[in-house]
């Protein structure tokens, strides 16, 4: 799914066959989730490929090495070069683009020397897929922020997502919510989390969750259309009921949500100001809007 014979990979400074590289078995990622990625996306848009948010993300890339104590040699626009070369290398426009940044071979429990960069591409559709979705509030909880950074996208943290959405998924829900230490809604295992109530959209402040680039992007297009955006802590009790509901990140872009702990949301997703903001956000990232594209 991810790569065949001919996909090529960024690997520390070179282009290799993703079918050729090899680890040490002893790197720090493997055993201990010492390590920092991302998820970008690149669309075929009137005027070429172009990358979304390339900036943003390679920014958000550096900011989470430096809190993991993993050192790069690279600046945000390098990425974004390597980025263009990686997709024409791959024959890719439409695509999922993963860098990650990880930690060698160190059985201690210290910063590691060695430390690899890694930067691979695949064609994958919506992460949540196009239908509606049925969501429970998970029995996990999202890392309290006094124990490590949770605002810092690391490859480790993404063991308390596997495990809220497997537990949604084998009680017969599509994905799961999860709630911060002190019981208020945080985000999804992947992707920021929002609410309509009374033409008044919601969301979890920074603090408890990843501050998602497809986040920063709602706030950008409420401002365009004048929708009212509040950030605030709330429970799932204030969320069961409401008119609608949301995902956002930028794997599954805008996901709209049917139903929380089988408590339909009111409105038709239609007639939702998620509804407007998903066609907005598809035509931004798809089309001639430049202001939010990094262009090389």
């Amino acid at each position: 799914m991810y790569y065949n014979d001919n996909t090529v990979v960024f690997f520390n400074g070179e282009w290799v066959k993703a079918k050729d590289l090899m680890v040490s078995p002893y790197v720090q990622v493997m055993h201990y989730g010492s390590g920092v990625f991302e998820g970008i996306r690149s669309y075929a848009t009137p005027d070429g490929t172009r990358v979304f948010k390339s900036k943003e993300h390679y920014e958000r890339l550096l900011f989470s090495a430096e809190k993991m104590y993993l050192k790069v040699n690279y600046t945000a626009e390098e990425f974004t070069q390597l980025t263009y070369q990686l997709l024409e290398k791959n024959n890719l426009s439409n695509a999922y683009i993963r860098p990650l940044i990880f930690a060698g071979a160190n059985m201690s429990l210290t910063p590691a020397e060695e430390v690899h960069v890694m930067l691979c591409a695949w064609e994958w559709g919506k992460y949540l897929g196009s239908k509606m979705l049925d969501v429970m509030t998970s029995s996990y909880q999202r890392p309290n922020p006094k124990s490590c950074h949770v605002e810092a996208k690391v490859t480790g943290h993404y063991v308390n997502s596997i495990l809220a959405t497997t537990e949604a998924k084998n009680k017969g829900f599509d994905e799961a919510l999860l709630l911060d230490a002190n019981g208020n809604v945080a985000e999804g295992p992947g992707a920021n989390f929002f609410f309509e109530k009374d033409e008044v959209l919601y969301t979890s402040p920074l603090g408890n969750i990843l501050p998602g680039i497809t986040r920063a992007t709602m706030f950008e297009l409420c401002h365009e259309l004048g929708f009212k955006l509040v950030e605030k802590y709330f429970t799932p009790e204030e969320v069961r009921g409401a008119d609608s509901a949301f995902f956002t990140g930028t794997a599954a872009e805008v996901a709209g949500i049917a139903s929380l702990d089988k408590v339909p949301f009111k409105l038709k997703w239609e007639d939702s100001l998620g509804y407007i903001l998903q066609a907005k956000y598809t035509r931004r990232v798809a089309f001639n809007e430049y202001g939010n594209f990094s262009l090389v």
